[in-house]
């Protein structure tokens, strides 16, 4: 967001929204760019070969441990599971490149 209030020429002070310098220069909220690509690195994870060193991380078990107070932390899968039901879709459609392409992808606003 600094980039982005320096290329309008805004600053803090201004007490302009984040989502008024995006409007004027046009991109997309950054939230949802990196959902972009966590679920495009994803997709090229679900394509590769079940012998792939990458795909082998998911059969791996997790030792369950003790952890300090405070909010859990937010696992790989926990974070792809919540992106696919807001996105009300399934692993599988990652399979089919376009299709997955077409759907995780979002369109800087102009």
């Amino acid at each position: 967001m600094r980039m982005l209030r320096w290329m309008c020429g805004k600053t803090r002070k201004d007490r302009i929204r984040n989502i008024e310098i995006q409007r004027q220069v046009g991109v997309a909220p950054i939230d949802t760019k990196i959902r972009e690509g966590r679920l495009r690195w994803f997709g090229h994870l679900q394509r590769r070969p079940t012998n792939a060193p990458t795909r082998k991380l998911d059969s791996i078990e997790t030792v369950e441990i003790r952890r300090g107070r405070g909010r859990p932390k937010l696992t790989w899968d926990a974070l792809i599971k919540r992106d696919l039901n807001g996105l009300q879709s399934s692993p599988s459609i990652a399979l089919n490149r376009a299709q997955w392409k077409s759907l995780i992808h979002v369109a800087d606003p102009s």
